[in-house]
């Protein structure tokens, strides 16, 4: 048998003391379970026979710990001296397991793989285990072990330290490596006595060490507390596998709802007048939406409104409130009125009835024949009317009428307002998302800052490419704290 590089320097007669005590191991444990079977079938004189002769074998393994050993051999120490005797019982005193195991734990579950390289060993160990409710499986070696994990998932493993070719250390090493392998408990069980053996296992990773012989209800209870933190650790990895599952699954629904509210914008158009716009949710889901459509052959609306928070909820509201626009589903509304348009979603949408949930809106009405502008607004920012200059710097002129959230108070009646239009101007509507940044001075942007940007780059082709970017460089790493929106119509 191999023996560890520490326990063969430190004591040359460890590995006798391993081997004989070996076989006495054998006796004490097949002895204590015929005891068990003995007291359980009312056979007392079978009882008493049997712990003599677990008492004598205690003896012989108190001799074997006390006189051979190094330290005793060159007169040291006594003959009487007790050597190192880890967690043995003493010798001569009464088993503390005679009266067979205790009832108060409950049958135990699992599957357990038993390595060792005696038999006898597998043997003994497996019935215990058997016994206690578990299913076993065994191994004679340290790579007859590894081949089995790699292939079988175990509960626990219950392994010898002194094996040939492979021992119980390196085992318990690669194991420990593996990833796959790694958080199997492990209990290492060996007649070795020594505490370096003890101290290299449970630095290498072991649950727990126990000397043999071992006491049955000792053993029954550090396979319980192995088992126990099993349990909870593949329930741990049970629920994160199930959070994961959910989280996918619901970053999938995200996903795909994001997809249906940009399907629900009209696409940018070059004819009979020149759209283009940009949106950017702050989470998966934003509270922005817009759009614009012809009425009829005259009448072009435009309309952007961005609902109270993100996610979901507000996603929703807004998604309804625009496929009714767009729709021209509100009973009794001039759709070429912007006022009587507000005024009809705002008793359709109060907040009381949507979790307190209302938005801002612009909506406004081109009039294509008299090149006419109507507009009203509800508690949003106003749109921009940019005229090109020869100079490259945009005349600008705010687009806003009084007006409050839209949902908030039922019965307002929301006010329109008109103007001309010139050909080449240009019509920029935005939500408050396109300004109000928050830059890693914490200080926000002001609407005055960025009509002075639009005023000089919001004209050109790319402009609000051009604002996108601007705004991100502004506003550093990270999603936009708000929804960026924001769409332009040359006439």
């Amino acid at each position: 048998m191999n023996d560890s590089p520490q326990n063969s320097v430190a004591d040359p007669l460890a590995q006798v003391r391993h081997d004989m005590r070996t076989p006495v191991n054998q006796i004490l444990g097949y002895s204590e379970m015929l005891q068990e079977d003995a007291e359980a079938a009312g056979q007392n004189a079978s009882v008493a026979d049997l712990k003599k002769i677990q008492f004598a074998a205690r003896q012989l393994l108190g001799l074997i710990n006390t006189k051979l050993n190094a330290a005793a051999l060159s007169g040291a120490i006594s003959p009487t001296t007790p050597a190192l005797n880890i967690a043995h019982r003493p010798p001569g005193s009464p088993p503390p397991g005679s009266q067979g195991e205790t009832n108060f734990l409950v049958k135990l579950k699992g599957h357990i793989l038993v390595v060792d390289d005696h038999e006898n060993n597998r043997d003994m160990l497996s019935r215990r285990c058997q016994r206690q409710g578990m299913t076993v499986e065994t191994a004679e070696d340290g790579r007859q072990a590894l081949t089995l994990v790699r292939e079988r998932a175990f509960d626990l493993i219950l392994l010898d330290i002194m094996m040939p070719e492979l021992d119980g250390y390196s085992v318990l090493q690669q194991l420990k490596a593996d990833p796959a392998t790694r958080h199997i408990p492990i209990i290492m069980i060996s007649a070795l006595d020594d505490f370096d053996s003890v101290i290299r296992c449970i630095e290498a990773g072991a649950e727990d060490y126990l000397p043999k012989p071992f006491n049955p209800t000792l053993l029954r209870a550090r396979i319980s507390v192995c088992l126990e933190k099993k349990r909870m650790r593949d329930n741990e990895q049970l629920h994160l596998r199930t959070i994961e599952e959910t989280q996918r699954r619901l970053g999938d629904e995200l996903a795909e709802a994001a997809n249906y509210v940009r399907s629900i914008f009209p696409p940018p158009c070059e004819a009979p007048l020149r759209v283009d716009w940009q949106y950017q949710p702050s989470t998966e889901l934003g509270g922005d939406a817009f759009g614009y459509h012809w009425i009829d052959p005259e009448h072009f609306a435009v309309y952007l409104l961005d609902v109270c928070g993100h996610g979901v909820g507000a996603s929703l509201l807004s998604v309804t409130a625009i496929n009714v626009i767009r729709s021209g589903s509100l009973p009794n509304t001039d759709f070429r009125d912007p006022g009587a348009v507000l005024s009809a979603l705002n008793n359709a949408y109060p907040m009381e009835r949507q979790n307190n949930m209302y938005f801002t809106m612009w909506y406004g009405v081109y009039h294509a024949p008299s090149r006419t502008l109507r507009h009203a607004s509800g508690g949003h920012p106003p749109a921009l009317l940019l005229t090109p200059s020869a100079s490259g710097e945009a005349a600008c002129a705010r687009l806003r009428s009084p007006g409050l959230i839209v949902g908030g108070m039922e019965g307002i009646v929301y006010e329109s307002q008109s103007c001309s239009v010139p050909v080449g101007v240009q019509l920029v509507v935005l939500s408050d998302g396109c300004y109000e940044i928050r830059g890693p001075d914490e200080q926000v942007m002001e609407f005055d800052e960025f009509e002075r940007y639009m005023q000089a780059n919001g004209t050109q082709p790319d402009g609000l490419e051009q604002l996108l970017r601007w705004v991100r460089r502004r506003h550093g790493e990270g999603p936009l704290e708000d929804d960026f929106s924001i769409l332009r119509i040359q006439f």
